[in-house]
């Protein structure tokens, strides 16, 4: 909808469309900006530099171009909580659990957390109970460095600000540091593990899910408790859960 331009104002205009393309790609330079918006490279400049430091935008890894900032990120309304999603989701999840034989969920970034939006639970007597829409620290959780792997090094950085992170559990990386290296190993496996990081006693491993941005990207996991989840075990799920995650294809779930 086009606001009435006669009480628009044309700075804060330009600085919500920035945004708005911030929710479609996933990085912008100066000049890609300006030429979406058709404004000048200079204004351009002036209304990134502006959110960035406001939070809603931070330098991509090149050092050119600009990247949804936390407050930005925070805003978005996460993936995997609409019907036509859990209906579309519904496939994945009952084949997960097939395979692996594990509790399998769906999860969603919201800020520096994540949000359980939907799973099945493992039939074994033994198993770890669903919780949808519980929330972990993203740092401490398969599903959430999963998805902390997707993004970019500086959006990590401005969503855990600090080197000391809380320590959930004794297992919990409590560095971001530490969990900047895990996430260049995540990247190059394609999975994510989390061996008691955020419940004693029980392993994880999470694999992409869907999403073509940061604002629609889920991550599936299958937990267990820890005699049913070793190494092997993990690695194996792994497979099971990328063969169920290619159920749903290369499809933009908003």
């Amino acid at each position: 909808m086009e606001p009435t331009r006669d009480y628009t104002i044309a700075s804060l205009d330009t600085g919500l469309r920035m945004m708005r393309l911030f929710l479609t790609h996933d990085t912008l330079t100066v000049s890609q900006a300006a030429g979406l918006l058709s404004v000048g490279r200079s204004t351009a400049h002036r209304v990134l530099s502006t959110l960035e430091g406001r939070g809603f935008a931070t330098r991509d890894s090149s050092g050119r171009g600009y990247a949804a900032g936390p407050e930005l990120v925070r805003l978005g309304r996460p993936a995997g909580f609409g019907t036509t999603v859990r209906e579309r989701l519904a496939a994945v999840l009952e084949d997960a659990v097939r395979r692996t034989g594990e509790t399998v969920q769906s999860a969603a970034l919201i800020g520096d957390r994540i949000v359980i939006t939907d799973g099945r639970e493992s039939p074994h007597p033994v198993r770890v109970v669903l919780e949808t829409c519980r929330t972990y620290p993203v740092h401490a959780t398969s599903g959430g460095k999963l998805l902390l792997s997707r993004m970019t090094t500086e959006q990590v950085r401005a969503l855990c600000p600090q080197e000391e992170l809380s320590a959930i559990t004794p297992n919990t990386l409590t560095s971001r540091s530490a969990l900047l290296a895990e996430l260049d190993g995540i990247r190059a496996r394609g999975y994510a593990l989390s061996r008691g990081e955020s419940v004693p006693g029980v392993n994880t491993v999470a694999v992409p899910l869907a999403g073509a941005s940061w604002r629609d990207r889920l991550a599936l996991m299958a937990s267990s408790p820890v005699d049913r989840g070793d190494d092997e075990a993990l690695v194996r799920r792994a497979e099971e859960l990328l063969c169920s995650a290619a159920l749903l294809g290369a499809v933009r779930l908003q």
